[in-house]
């Protein structure tokens, strides 16, 4: 390869009537051209080859594209500035920016690894099926666990990409080793990041939420849509969404339903009247149940919880396979319920009963009745 180098800078030597800036251009220009056109070329081929496989292969292929079309520059350009004809600075300049370039490779494909491996992992566990539990703890700590990684790998690829820059240095030193006041500065900057990116971590050890889990958060209740690199999209029942810090799951009480199972029980309370026909209620919830497809066949049960002073308080419970399913089958539960005791049983409404003494008249029974009443005869 020395040989060969130097061979092509003493032909290039040769052309004294092209200028010596124009010369090197043409062969940088050269160079990087025939590494898009050999990288074009190589990228048509893979797909051929992999046309009618796997649909991960293809998917691998473009994340791995750019990373190696910015290798196959780095290295032709790299050769050229070896041949050019140029001067010790314009030399020394390009080398610089190439060890940027190769820096920041480095860091483009160490990315692209974890998110292959990551990729490769998650092809094992389906979250599309109705118990979902274990795909979605794996699902969580792997999304975490790569956003940390990315930004880990950032940190470093710039603090890396500085430190080559004698202007520069001791930020990318800072930020690096954490030592001098640049770093005191830049750590009370990054304190937020850096408290969120560690509740991420503990997340992913510790799994107090995964993706789609049914929380409750500040008195909302909606599912965990997406979990960043330091904060958590909750999308709420209304489809709005809740943006929270990583760090207020552990360090704020919060409810979440499917932490063990994604199966639910979910309560429906009725109040009726105290001579309402228990007994056929709770046929009646039972047929409910059978009948619907959101219910999972494991719970159905109806009792009275509380007597008050106009109505029973009645509690109906049934099971679903999930936290969405739950709540669409509780309204079910209430919706027929109330609709079977307005049509078979409306005695069992609540009402309010005035109770009259008939051996009373109104007026006596209720004075308040005897106002502006005019006076009996006699």
């Amino acid at each position: 390869m020395p040989h060969l180098t130097e061979s092509l800078s003493a032909l290039l030597a040769r052309v004294p009537w092209i200028p010596a800036w124009l010369l090197s251009l043409m062969v940088l220009a050269a160079a990087t051209i025939a590494a898009v056109l050999l990288h074009g070329l190589a990228v048509r081929v893979a797909r051929r080859g992999l046309k009618g496989r796997d649909v991960f292969w293809s998917a691998l292929l473009v994340r791995t594209r750019r990373p190696a079309g910015l290798a196959l520059v780095v290295m032709a350009t790299s050769f050229a500035v070896a041949i050019a004809p140029l001067a010790e600075d314009q030399a020394a300049l390009a080398r610089h920016v190439l060890l940027i370039a190769f820096i920041l490779l480095v860091g483009w494909s160490a990315m692209t690894a974890v998110d292959i491996a990551a990729a490769l992992y998650l092809r094992q566990f389906k979250i599309d099926v109705d118990d979902n539990l274990l795909a979605r703890k794996h699902l969580t700590q792997v999304k975490i666990l790569r956003r940390a990684l990315a930004v880990l790998v950032g940190l470093v690829t710039l603090s890396l990409a500085l430190m080559t820059i004698s202007g520069v240095r001791q930020w990318g030193v800072s930020l690096l080793a954490a030592g001098g006041a640049a770093s005191l500065i830049v750590g009370l900057a990054l304190q937020p990041l850096l408290t969120n990116l560690i509740a991420g971590i503990q997340i992913a050890i510790t799994q107090p939420i995964r993706m789609d889990d049914a929380v409750i958060v500040e008195g909302e209740w909606g599912n965990v849509e997406e979990i960043g690199a330091t904060y958590v999209v909750v999308k709420l029942w209304d489809w709005r969404r809740m943006v929270v810090p990583l760090s207020y799951f552990i360090q704020t009480p919060f409810q979440n339903w499917t932490r063990e199972s994604a199966a639910l029980i979910g309560t429906a309370m009725l109040y009726v009247d105290h001579a309402a026909p228990v007994d056929a209620m709770r046929a009646k919830l039972e047929e409910i149940a059978k009948a619907s497809s959101l219910w999972d066949g494991k719970v159905v049960n109806l009792a009275v919880t509380d007597v008050k002073e106009g109505s029973l308080e009645v509690r109906c419970l049934v099971s679903a396979r999930n936290a969405g399913q739950t709540f669409d089958l509780r309204t079910e539960v209430r919706e027929k319920m109330m609709a079977f005791l307005a049509q078979e049983h409306p005695g069992a409404l609540v009402r309010r009963r005035v109770d009259l003494d008939d051996r009373a008249g109104p007026a006596e029974a209720h004075p308040a009745l005897s106002i502006n009443r005019p006076p009996a005869a006699g």
